[in-house]
């Protein structure tokens, strides 16, 4: 590699690649980044892997971690290496974004990944393939990315396990067997869902011929109805491709089997390219014939693989005489061995990694490989977006070449950055940065000639000032002061798809919820729809901004205009580089053929930490509610919103998502002091059926079965309560998304109301609720759904032509099934599919006096499914068959006369909200914990240490699986969400710092203790007492959350602390 250097201007679109940097927390992301900094003289190589230069926040410096992604260009020259490119030099621009390992900040990945074209996957050699190693192998598989793996800290392998080289390589071959095994389910779960579509695709063109030629005979398949297998072979990480990395970023070096092939091609008198195939498995040398050999021409002779012979025992012999046993003469040799220049004085450092890092950087020059290994694997922008647009436009279409169909996506599929493409760019985040820190309002050195202008003119002014008392003019300030409310600037994050985009350009906004079949001037794609002015466009350097006057295809940067007009995401689009000329109906009917949306509302996990906010001085209100504003629009994974009590509620994805969002609003956002209340985690309601419940609460009555009446008896039901069974919990639980698709088409029609229920299902999803990808399509759940009620059997098998709704939110998994036998059932499968009967049915009975009511016992019925009688939390996994509606239609019509109507209907809506609750509560009641999936890696000696904590904690162990060739064991745990607040610190504590974990919300889990249960034996009363306050762990849960809420909670208060209690002796 020749010179490297950083500078905003990008050479040929064939020449810039974009790629982001992946992995599990402390995997060495962050260092990795430090050395290819180094190489571009932006710090110094002494401090790389010390600097941590991309983590620019305070927080992230002091924990160690990253937390927000940052992105910088990098420009390199690079000599060319084929037979047509000579040895002139090329030049690079690489765009890397570093982004955070920790889940709590998963969603920065995913925003990051959006844009990219490739990855480097990091992985700990020693703790290996982790949680969030799976989490961000799957985000580059769904992205279409090309993944480069990086197998980092191998000097662990020699400093802390002291594995022998032979060791080491088995060790190396089993790790990079876990990740092939990873990468082959992603293949597998691919192929299958492709071989559905092909089916269906299949199907739907014979059904397309039947009647076409319907009077020529039957259709038949033809050459094209065979399903065509894909090739998984370049899915797979394998050394001699190329596209595995050797690496030690904290000491330097990197390398891949082609740099060893390199070096020994001639030594040995093979072919480099031969000898890179055999450099990596089980190939050996046989020492007589000087050839290479396989495992079966072994013949029982002890030899090594190659790749120990000639790779790993010559680094492990650099460490020993460096590191463990330092040896000056040793050093010497590999020294000279090695051809390196090294200074006579960096010999006799004293400090044995300084000198270790010289030897490493001349020889195995980490920054070398890792450039030379993206610009060989990673694709360009023009041939990546050949490969990952059509993906992304058309996901569910089964042929692999898809043409463009129109002059945008022609654009688009090969990144032209002509000026009269059509301008295509994805905004994937917004950030703020403070708008001291913009380049425009930066100060800037004076020059030597103005700093003797300013200092002529204050001698002037003082020489004046002895003469005659005249005040000195205040000179004037050099940047403008700023209103405390706009000391923030919301920036996007984009990358430019397709033509040139310049400062002062207007375009479309295409936001998320835009549909692309429906006209622009459609009401559903009016809202989706804004038009901005770019004011200003900056390549990103890690925490500095360099303003540019545009940016072709190819590139990320950053964008300044879209501040209230987009809120988390969207797609830029512009007839040209000119931009649209006028912000008009008819402009926006001409600029239909350039509009296009890239971007989604898919989220990677849902917040499900909650706290209250509030300023402690009540005038900084506004103050407050304006910072939670900038923050939910600067942080993707935020939610913010008022509760009904007026309260301001932020969710956050974990505690430490939390902590960073707090110290944001009190330093940047709002500039107040804020008192936050203790996190407020979602529980869920549910009941089962138990062995010792009470009796049922109605008289010769089934269980579950309750009466109901509204004001004055006018309407009279009833109701009864069953638990779900299981299967069909499941699946509705899975399922949600599908069913809440097929709500939103009924509902929206053709172009109504389907971007408010888009919103109002994303904020249900985003209120704790775990996020499933559902295992049926919106078209089929119906069907899928009625499969299961069968396998149930009994009752359960013919209701789902009588499920009259779900709950709570009208997409839960709870039911009303209508289950009256004088009339027809309210069908909610009939009315969603259209069934012409069913409406029919709706309309002959609309002024039918039962029917008046049926309204609002579904609004009763989703007011209690949303909070229980427990603790006012949602209700999961019951069905309410509602048996009987009467109405004693005489006083209605007096009520009516009267002017009574609403009290009636108010009184039907809560007395159903009762009947529900109670219905709940004639069984044997649970709650459901949010529960976190923990992983937690650590040695023998503190892994009793954590045992204990996780067992203090209510947690349980699920899990434990040992590290080959290590003494590290991955310890799998549940851990109720209520309980997890200072876990992560405890353990560390109690561990000294060896074990660190991991918490993913997992969904929710039944608690199998009955809130209400009170000892009643002699033994129980003896051991609990009469209340059972310390072992109920349920009802401790429960009284908290009442207490929190308000709600009446039995416990003794003490009203006159007068007397003393005095014990016998």
């Amino acid at each position: 590699m020749a010179n490297s250097h950083h500078s905003p201007e990008a050479p040929d679109p064939a020449n810039v690649r974009i790629i982001t940097t992946l992995g599990h927390v402390d995997h060495g992301k962050t260092t990795l980044m430090d050395a290819l900094l180094a190489a571009n003289n932006i710090i110094s190589p002494k401090m790389a892997g010390k600097l941590r230069y991309l983590d620019s926040r305070e927080d992230e410096i002091e924990r160690g971690i990253t937390m927000e992604s940052s992105a910088i260009s990098l420009k390199f020259q690079v000599m060319g290496r084929g037979a047509n490119e000579g040895r002139s030099p090329k030049t690079y621009i690489i765009n890397m974004i570093d982004t955070p390992g920790h889940v709590d900040f998963s969603t920065e990945v995913s925003t990051a990944s959006r844009l990219c074209d490739g990855a480097l996957i990091l992985v700990d050699v020693v703790e290996g393939v982790c949680t969030q190693t799976i989490a961000v192998l799957r985000q580059a598989w769904q992205d279409h990315l090309r993944p480069v793996l990086v197998i980092n800290k191998l000097d662990r392998l020699i400093t802390e396990l002291k594995l022998a080289p032979i060791g080491a390589y088995h060790h190396l071959a089993r790790l990079i067997e876990q990740v092939n095994v990873v990468m082959g389910e992603f293949f597998a779960s691919d192929r299958m869902e492709d071989d559905l579509r092909w089916r269906e695709e299949r199907d739907r063109r014979l059904a397309a011929k039947k009647d076409q030629y319907a009077d020529e005979g039957e259709a038949t398949a033809n050459d094209d109805d065979t399903f065509k297998e894909r090739d998984d072979e370049d899915i797979y990480f394998a050394p001699e491709r190329g596209n595995v990395i050797f690496a030690s970023a904290i000491d330097g070096w990197g390398f891949r089997v082609g740099k060893f092939a390199q070096l020994y091609s001639a030594k040995l008198g093979i072919k480099e390219i031969n000898l890179r195939r055999v450099l990596w498995g089980d190939f050996y040398l046989d020492p007589k014939t000087k050839r290479v050999i396989s495992y079966k021409h072994l013949r029982g002779r002890a030899l090594k693989p190659l790749f120990v012979h000639f790779v790993l025992e010559n680094i492990w012999a650099v460490y020993d005489a460096v590191v463990i046993n330092p040896n000056a003469e040793k050093v010497a040799k590999i020294v000279s061995a090695l051809n390196l220049k090294i200074l006579p004085r960096d010999l006799r450092s004293k400090d044995s990694r300084h000198l270790l890092s010289f030897i490493f950087n001349q020889w195995l020059s980490l920054s070398t490989c890792i450039i030379q290994s993206i610009i060989d694997v990673v694709p360009s922008p023009p041939a990546a977006q050949a490969v990952r647009l059509p993906r992304m436009l058309y996901p569910n279409v089964f042929d692999q070449e898809i043409k463009p169909k129109n002059r945008l996506e022609q654009d688009l599929f090969t990144s032209n950055s002509a000026p009269e493409a059509n301008v295509t760019a994805y905004v994937s985040k917004m950030f703020a940065v403070p708008r001291k820190e913009l380049p425009e309002n930066k100060v800037k050195p004076l020059t030597a000639e103005e700093l003797h202008m300013r200092g002529r003119a204050a001698r002037e002014a003082l020489k004046e000032a002895t003469v005659e008392s005249v005040p000195i003019p205040e000179l004037p300030e050099d940047t403008p002061t700023v209103p405390e409310a706009l000391d923030e600037v919301i920036l996007g994050f984009a990358r430019l798809y397709s033509g040139t985009i310049k400062v002062g350009t207007r375009v479309h906004c295409v936001l998320p919820k835009y549909d692309a079949m429906l006209p622009p001037d459609c009401p559903a794609n009016a809202n989706n729809i804004v038009t901005a002015d770019i004011d200003g466009l900056y390549v990103m350097m890690g925490r500095e901004l360099h303003p540019v006057d545009s940016v072709q295809a190819g590139n990320t940067f950053a964008i300044r205009g879209l501040e209230g007009k987009v809120w988390r995401n969207a797609t830029l689009c512009a007839p040209g580089s000119s931009g649209i000329l006028q912000d008009s109906s008819s402009q926006l009917d001409r600029d239909r053929e350039c509009l296009i949306n890239i971007g989604g509302t898919n989220r990677t996990i849902p917040p499900i930490v909650r706290v209250a906010l509030e300023p402690e001085n009540p005038v900084d209100m506004p103050k407050l509610v304006a910072g939670l504003a900038l923050l939910a629009q600067a942080d993707p994974c935020v939610e913010t919103f008022q509760q009904q009590t007026g309260e301001h509620v932020i969710l956050t994805a974990g505690e430490l998502h939390l902590e960073r969002c707090l110290k944001d609003l009190r330093e940047r956002f709002a500039r107040v002091e804020i008192q936050a209340s203790k996190p407020i985690v979602p529980f869920r309601e549910t009941a089962v059926k138990a062995p010792d419940m009470a009796p049922p609460r109605t008289p010769n009555a089934v269980r579950g079965t309750i009466k109901g009446a509204s004001y004055q008896n006018l309407v009279a039901f009833t109701l009864r309560s069953v638990p779900l069974p299981e299967n069909i919990l499941l699946f509705i639980q899975h399922n949600l998304t599908a069913l809440r698709a097929s709500l939103q088409e009924r509902r929206s029609g053709v172009c109504n109301g389907i971007g408010n229920f888009a919103i109002e299902a994303e904020r249900h999803e985003m209120r704790g609720d775990m996020l499933h990808i559902p295992s049926v399509r919106p078209e089929q759940f119906w069907d899928a759904l009625e499969e299961k009620c069968k396998e149930a059997g009994g009752e359960w098998s013919d209701i789902v032509d009588s499920i009259w709704g779900f709950g709570p939110q009208s997409a839960g998994s709870c039911l009303l099934i209508d289950s009256r036998k004088d009339v027809a059932p309210l069908s909610l499968k009939r009315h969603l599919l259209g069934d012409q009967a069913s409406e029919v049915h709706r309309r002959e009975n609309r002024f039918h006096s039962e029917h008046d009511f049926t309204g609002y016992m579904e609004t009763g019925f989703q007011l209690a499914t949303f909070q229980g009688p427990l603790c006012a939390e949602p209700i999961e996994g019951l069905a309410y068959f509602v048996e009987n509606i009467d109405v004693d239609a005489e006083g209605l019509q007096k009520e009516i006369a009267q002017n009574r109507l609403t009290q009636v209907t108010g009184s039907v809506i809560s007395s159903m909200r009762d009947a529900c609750r109670n219905a709940l509560l004639d069984w044997s009641p649970r709650l459901k914990l949010a529960m976190y999936s923990c992983d937690i890696q650590a040695s023998t000696d503190v892994l009793g240490k954590v045992y204990a904590v996780v067992a203090k904690r209510r947690g349980r162990i699920v899990g434990e699986e040992m590290k080959e060739g290590t003494t590290h064991f991955t310890v799998s745990a549940l851990l109720p969400v209520v309980e997890s607040f200072g876990f992560a610190d405890d353990v560390r504590k109690r561990t000294s710092g060896a074990a660190s974990p991991q918490l993913i919300f997992s969904g929710y889990e039944l608690l199998d203790q009955d809130p209400f249960w009170v000892p009643t034996t002699e033994e129980e009363l003896e051991d609990l007492g009469e209340k059972a306050d310390r072992s109920n762990v349920a009802k401790e849960y429960m009284d908290a959350v009442r207490e929190r809420k308000g709600m009446f909670v039995d416990r003794k208060i003490v009203q006159y602390a007068e007397k003393q209690r005095t014990l016998k002796r």
